[in-house]
């Protein structure tokens, strides 16, 4: 009989710890492979800069003599890739080992650099894997928190460099949902909407951003024998407070605001310790007017902020249309100061 019942379970978590490091080592020597060739093939093509066809006729011939033996990954459009890994990222030591071959491939086609380095501190800060950074590209998360902020502050907090001062930093608007896997066109009840957040639970937190964690769902308040719940409660460690969501599903009204301001108002005077900020609070909603948000709520309030939820991702064309509306609201904004 075993004296100590968790030397199992601990020798399987030494076992898949190893394992995974030696993943990550392995991907990281191929990495720097993959670079290695690309300098390598960067530096013939310019030793034949005078021909203007020598770069096309480089890689082909070197697909042709390498392909047969090492297989796929030395096809034209790999050792193309591989040269342009080396052109955006010429410095091998800067490299973060965080980061896997698959997730260089992802950032290889941002031309952008302050976005690309966005991704890179967030990929970092938050241990996406793939996948995840995968979806935050396609989710346009750089733009949505663009549209509400500079770009030095949005890439400073992403490094850690600052702490976010404003709840705009960190909620985005849109938020969205496509990983629930709910039908834009089916009528959904506020309670179906909060179900599947609750089964999606890991993804709602990545999109909701850093540093949340799940507190409660329906959260009774009892107010003077009255009772009242909460959509979903959580908390964000890097701002230290409470996040209260509310879900409408249905048009955005004061009420609603009205309601949202009232739990918030409840966990500051209740639930809030002394050192802890005070509570944010989040409408989830299809659809909203900003201008019922801005008359309802007193003047520079922070603490409330009204979200609308997408269950789909936006296509490009929709991305550039409202971040081109962001620009020009922000210039007239501007000239009216």
């Amino acid at each position: 009989m075993l004296q100590n019942q968790s030397v199992i379970p601990d020798i399987k978590a030494i076992i898949a710890a190893s394992k995974d490091k030696a993943i990550r080592a392995v991907d990281n020597e191929r990495t720097l492979m993959y670079w290695h060739i690309g300098q390598r093939i960067f530096e013939e093509e310019q030793n034949g800069k005078d021909r203007a066809d020598y770069g096309t006729y480089l890689i082909k011939f070197l697909s042709q003599q390498l392909q047969p033996e090492y297989g796929s990954g030395f096809s034209v459009r790999q050792l193309e890739r591989y040269r342009q890994f080396y052109r955006m990222f010429p410095i091998a030591s800067a490299l973060r080992t965080q980061l896997s071959w698959t997730q260089y491939k992802f950032l290889l086609v941002i031309d952008n650099q302050y976005k690309r380095e966005f991704y890179i501190a967030e990929s970092v800060k938050n241990n996406w894997t793939s996948r995840q950074l995968e979806r935050q590209i396609n989710s346009s998360l750089y733009e949505r928190l663009l549209m509400s902020n500079d770009k030095e502050s949005v890439l400073a907090v992403a490094k850690n460099e600052k702490l976010p001062s404003d709840t705009k930093e960190i909620i985005k608007d849109p938020m969205y949902l496509e990983f629930l896997g709910l039908k834009r066109e089916a009528a959904y009840y506020e309670n179906d909407l909060e179900s599947a957040i609750i089964t999606h639970l890991q993804d709602f937190l990545l999109e909701l951003g850093n540093g949340f964690s799940f507190v409660a769902r329906q959260k009774r308040i009892h107010i003077d024998g009255d009772e009242f719940f909460t959509d979903l409660v959580f908390y964000n460690r890097i701002l230290q407070c409470f996040v209260i969501i509310e879900i409408k599903t249905d048009k955005l009204t004061h009420q609603d605001i009205g309601q949202l301001q009232m739990y918030v108002n409840y966990y500051d005077r209740v639930e809030k310790l002394p050192r802890e900020n005070p509570t944010i609070g989040i409408l989830l909603c299809a659809n909203k007017n900003d201008g019922v948000v801005k008359f309802t709520l007193p003047e520079n309030e922070k603490n409330i902020v009204a979200s609308q939820y997408k269950l789909y991702l936006p296509t490009e064309q929709q991305l550039l249309e409202a971040v081109n509306i962001e620009l020009q609201n922000f210039e007239e904004a501007k000239e009216n100061n």
